[in-house]
């Protein structure tokens, strides 16, 4: 069993940057694949950052590719995502999730936390 706790959201101005963290409970936590994923009001849940359960492997969305960086500190059972010149269209509520494949696919994924919101303002 997998917990996942999310932090770091809040509301910034355009161009600005946000840190989130997925905190994981588990000990099993390092052999999970962690993805990070968006939904704005009226839209669905997209992909927004996936990262292999060693770190070796990072997948982005085109949309925040070159602005967003995903990474884990398995010690620490945390994942990050670094995220710069935020647009507006960043604004969403963000959640990380695990699974056992490193996967863009929402339904790959079996533990989920309850999301932290980003908002950005122009």
């Amino acid at each position: 069993q997998v917990q996942l706790v999310e932090s770091g959201g809040g509301l910034v101005q355009a161009g600005g940057s946000l840190r989130l963290s997925c905190a994981a409970s588990g000990r099993t936590f390092s052999s999970y694949g962690v993805g990070w994923f968006r939904q704005a009001p009226g839209k669905e849940r997209e992909f927004v950052a996936v990262i292999s359960w060693n770190g070796m492997i990072t997948s982005y969305a085109d949309s925040v590719k070159g602005r967003f960086t995903i990474s884990r500190d398995n010690g620490k059972n945390t994942v990050l995502l670094q995220m710069n010149n935020l647009k507006t269209e960043d604004t969403a509520v963000y959640s990380c999730a695990a699974g056992r494949i490193t996967s863009v696919n929402p339904r790959s994924y079996d533990y989920w936390g309850q999301g932290t919101q980003v908002t950005v303002s122009s």
